[in-house]
């Protein structure tokens, strides 16, 4: 019997066989598809090194004074050989330097403390489910037999496009409409809620709506309903409740679902209401002896909030030690250029969990570092309990935000007051800097101040 057994080799995989050995514990893991997981494979790593592509050239664009691109198959060459190396060095390498058994298959539980591999029976004290998720695809009636890209071929085309119909309006949906028009492709965006970020502050929403469109010239449109797809002239036809849309292509960018297809029945494993893994704070599933980690959880599906909760479970699972992590405190960011970041609480959240609010919006054109970049679109958000002047919440539309956002996280994990963030001496001129203005303006007008006070 094996003292520990993760299902799973991405990020929560990763972290728990890491913690895991340094525990003592020489576990085993069982593999599906290309090691690594989403993040580095068709996630994070290569959505992020296009953008940054994108970057550079809207950058050059804007000092030579006319639109460059880069060449499209090239670009994806070069976001191929960063994934390439990344995951032999970060997961390849890994998991040959550690004491692991590795078996490649898929895995499903044939009782409360066994699994079947490749048809080999695998019994264990303790399991760790990590199996990631994988994009949802809505019903939409003529879909499958015109056919539609996800993250997966759009991060690796077969064909050069010149428009892209994206059906989606989060961060993935975005991230990608950005990505392809900086490749000189048209791209369009169909969100089914009132706007796009739904789940963000309204003005944030709003602000990256009109970025997109006036900067990116890219057509969003809110409170879309897609009818059906069907094919057209050598394209694809997008029907909504508010007309139709022809397209090279079709993005889904409609969410992901938990990987949760291993006969849980059989071990005692409930499902929650968002279709993944039910789990406590200790991220232990109703089966006591098997916890849960990462996206297959269903709550947020961040690659650094699997690999924490890859390595508590592997604590907990081990030492029983019934570690959490304080999920208020966990950041999110939206890698369109300028970012889009969050911490904590929105105003409407924390007022639905009875704090008396206050909260002050500071625009980018107020912080020295954003005029000195002529970046100085956007803004900060800072929501905070007026009685005790913690900050509750931080969200940032601007340069450099998945970076500020690092320090808003400390100062939401620490319950730091908006009185810490002022006396604490930020270098000058930063964006980081944004944060003090922003606490700042509880207590003052900020528009009435010298760079440095």
């Amino acid at each position: 019997m094996e003292d520990l057994v993760i299902i799973g080799y991405g990020a929560a995989g990763f972290a728990a066989l890491i913690r895991a050995n340094q525990l003592g514990i020489k576990p085993l893991v069982v593999g599906y598809g290309e090691i690594g997981g989403t993040c580095v494979n068709v996630g994070c790593v290569p959505s992020k090194r296009m953008l940054r592509i994108g970057e550079l050239y809207n950058n050059s664009s804007k000092i030579v004074g006319k639109k460059l691109f880069p060449e499209f198959f090239q670009a994806f060459q070069d976001k191929a050989e960063i994934v390439n190396s990344l995951r032999k060095e970060k997961y390849e390498d890994v998991i040959n330097s550690y004491d692991v058994k590795l078996k490649i298959g898929k895995a499903h539980f044939i009782s409360p403390n066994a699994i079947k591999v490749n048809g080999e029976t695998i019994e264990a004290k303790k399991f760790i489910i990590a199996t990631g998720s994988s994009p949802s695809i809505p019903n939409i009636k003529g879909l499958n037999e015109v056919g539609f890209w996800t993250n997966v071929e759009a991060l690796s085309p077969n064909k050069k496009i010149s428009s892209l119909a994206i059906i989606g309006g989060r961060a993935l949906a975005l991230e990608f409409a950005q990505m392809y028009k900086r490749l000189g492709v048209d791209t369009i965006v169909l969100q089914r809620s009132e706007r796009i970020l739904p789940d963000w502050e309204p003005e944030i929403s709003l602000a990256v709506k009109n970025y997109l469109e006036e900067n990116d010239s890219i057509p969003i449109f809110t409170n879309v309903r897609v009818k059906e797809v069907r094919k057209g002239n050598g394209g694809k036809i997008v029907v909504t409740d508010k007309g139709e849309v022809e397209a090279d292509e079709i993005l889904l960018a409609t969410g992901r679902k938990p990987n949760v297809e291993m006969n849980l029945d059989a071990a005692g494993i409930e499902l929650n209401d968002k279709g993944g893994i039910k789990v406590n704070e200790e991220l232990r599933t109703s089966n006591p002896n098997v916890f849960a980690a990462g996206d297959v959880i269903g709550g947020p599906m961040l690659e650094a909030l699997a690999g924490r909760q890859g390595s508590i479970a592997a604590e907990n699972a081990i030492m029983n030690v019934k570690r959490k992590i304080d999920i208020i405190s966990v950041p999110q960011v939206v890698f369109i250029e300028p970012n889009v970041a969050k911490v904590g609480l929105t105003a409407l959240e924390a007022m639905k969990e009875g704090y008396d609010i206050d909260h002050r919006v500071v625009k980018m054109n107020s912080i020295a570092k954003a005029r000195i970049l002529r970046e100085n679109y956007g803004l900060i958000k800072m929501v905070i309990d007026k009685k005790f002047r913690n900050i509750l919440g931080v969200q940032m539309f601007g340069k450099y935000a998945a970076e500020v956002i690092n320090e808003a996280a400390l100062a939401v994990k620490f319950r730091a007051t908006i009185d810490d963030l002022i006396d604490t001496i930020h270098v000058f001129p930063t964006m980081g800097e944004s944060l003090r203005i922003v606490a700042l303006a509880f207590t003052s007008d900020v528009s009435k101040m010298s760079c440095c006070v």
